[in-house]
């Protein structure tokens, strides 16, 4: 995808229905630390474990907000699961969690999202302008959401398709 928001990202989908689509990108962190979020929010971060973990862009729609991917789902306000395990969390009560070394097991947070509007996520893969693939297990989608370094995610992702991303080109033919 050609779009600067969107070129080389890997977008995983948290809701898709009839009212469209919602996700986050999960491979472009961003030079805010958790750290600086937690200071600019007035929550005071006593793990400092985390301090340093890099927040992550995870879409041009309200970057404004956050946006807490993670396992176990758990029971935080505003959250909805999305798979086995996997939950999408929007409230502060996580981030409280999380500043005091309770919070989730496993998580990744994003500032803004990406969305679709009814029928637009389809169309846009049916123009081949992106690539989809679902993780064989929840193991493996564990792997690639949580241990897998930002900038190895794309290439992990394609590799559930059996792609090697010298093989992809951002030019179209015709025949």
């Amino acid at each position: 995808m050609t779009d600067p928001f969107f070129a080389k990202s890997v977008s995983f989908i948290c809701s898709h229905n009839q009212d469209g689509a919602m996700g986050v990108i999960i491979n472009r962190p961003t030079d805010v630390t958790y750290q600086t979020l937690f200071e600019k929010i007035n929550v005071e971060l006593l793990n400092s474990l985390v301090a340093e973990n890099p927040v992550l862009y995870g879409g041009p729609v309200q970057p404004e907000r956050g946006f807490v991917l993670h396992q176990p789902a758990g029971e935080w306000d505003s959250t909805i699961t999305i798979a086995e395990n996997t939950a999408l969390t929007t409230s502060k009560d996580i981030l409280e969690s999380v500043a005091m070394g309770a919070g989730p097991e496993k998580m990744l947070l994003t500032l803004g999202y990406a969305g679709w509007m009814p029928g637009q996520l389809e169309q846009e893969i049916a123009q081949n302008a992106w690539l989809s693939v679902q993780a064989k297990d929840v193991t493996t989608l564990h792997k690639i959401l949580y241990e897998t370094e930002y900038h190895d995610k794309l290439n992990a992702a394609l590799a559930l398709l059996g792609v090697h991303p010298a093989m992809l080109s951002d030019v179209a033919g015709h025949a």
